[in-house]
């Protein structure tokens, strides 16, 4: 079984395309937040109880909308609904790009960190467009990347987040395994003021790809490449750790 989820909402148009390509070869289930998500990046509910609605369409079961984050959606599926764990989690069709800084900030490719984190294989899966909402492409070939996965596994913890440029399918160049890229979020917000006089803000940031490294996702995207990203949840940078060792941090303590 495969479990389908995203950021963008149950309803959203990008989960189900890919979810019908998906349910052509493998039992497909899609847990996914009842509302919008987006940029909740790895964000998970403590402070009020998760509601999971069963999905019942044309008389089928589809699967279950959550008031939730992605990472929520993912903890329920990998525990409590279902008898085993799922082979594999799809995150996506994700409208926009996830590459670089946006990777981050991403419910999307985080839902896929989550599922590495509870030992399940995962693949992210986005459309590098905010206007353009012809997931079909990206749906096919988010399919036979599950294919792929399934039969070739992944290393433990690491999922890959793929991104499709949103041009025609003869426009596209190739397919590239990228690192994740560096972006600037030029941060602007649209200030204005409610009835009562308070002030309140739109956040209207900006992303800007400086990238000109070809082994970054975001410069492959941008020239019409596919990227796919192998990504993983460890946040340590390991060429600093020496770099610390040599600072005199134990006389901080001395007693």
């Amino acid at each position: 079984m495969i479990v389908l989820c995203n950021d963008d909402g149950f309803r959203a148009v990008g989960i189900r395309t890919i979810y019908k390509e998906l349910a052509k070869y493998f039992k497909v289930v899609i847990v996914a937040p009842e509302m919008e998500q987006s940029a909740m990046g790895h964000a998970i509910t403590l402070t009020q109880p998760l509601k999971v609605r069963k999905i019942v369409e044309d008389n089928e079961f589809i699967g279950y909308a959550v008031n939730g984050t992605p990472a929520d959606c993912i903890k329920l599926a990998t525990t409590v609904l279902f008898d085993q764990p799922p082979e594999l989690v799809v995150s996506g069709v994700n409208q926009g790009g996830n590459f670089g800084t946006c990777a981050i900030y991403s419910g999307t490719v985080s839902a896929a960190s989550e599922a590495t984190i509870e030992g399940v294989p995962a693949i992210a899966v986005s459309l590098n467009s905010f206007e353009n909402f012809n997931f079909g492409f990206a749906a096919e070939f988010g399919a036979k990347m599950a294919k792929i996965v399934l039969k070739n596994g992944l290393p433990d913890g690491v999922a890959l987040n793929i991104n499709i440029p949103a041009v025609p399918y003869s426009e596209i160049k190739g397919v590239s395994i990228t690192r994740q890229g560096k972006s600037r979020v030029i941060e602007t917000f649209d200030k204005r003021v409610d009835p009562r006089n308070n002030d309140y803000y739109w956040y209207a940031g900006e992303i800007r790809i400086d990238e000109v490294d070809e082994a970054a996702d975001c410069f492959q995207v941008s020239n019409k490449y596919i990227s796919i990203t192998p990504v993983h949840f460890d946040l340590t940078s390991y060429k600093a750790i020496d770099e610390l060792k040599k600072w005199d941090i134990n006389s901080l303590i001395e007693k």
